[in-house]
Formats: C-alpha cells, sequence, structure tokens
C-alpha cells in the first residue's frame, strides 16, 4: 500500500467573517473634518479589521 498522507483544512478568519456580515468595528479617525461641498462638519470612520472607510455628517 502507499503511503497515507494527512490532508489539513485552511482556517477562516474571524475578522473577516464578521466584516463580510456587516459586523463591522468602526473607530474614529478624524473627530472633526469639515466638508467644503456641502458646508458640514463630518465624522470619519475606520473599520479597524477590514480598514473600510466611513463618513457621517453631524
Amino acid at each position: 500500500m502507499g503511503e497515507v498522507i494527512q490532508l489539513t483544512k485552511k482556517k477562516a478568519l474571524k475578522s473577516n467573517t464578521l466584516c463580510r456580515s456587516g459586523f463591522h468595528k468602526w473607530k474614529i479617525i478624524k473627530t472633526q473634518q469639515f466638508d467644503v461641498k456641502q458646508g458640514k462638519l463630518i465624522s470619519v470612520f475606520q473599520c479597524i479589521r477590514c480598514q473600510k472607510i466611513k463618513s457621517k455628517l453631524l
């Protein structure tokens, strides 16, 4: 008989799974930033796990 080879499974990353499901962990990058086009203050958020950026008007 031939040799038996052990196969290993790839481990899934928990952080990517959470972010793909919509459960981001947001952190404020800049507390006050001014939007010139709308003339309003905005907050810039970045996900700690996947580095996705979103902004929100104040």
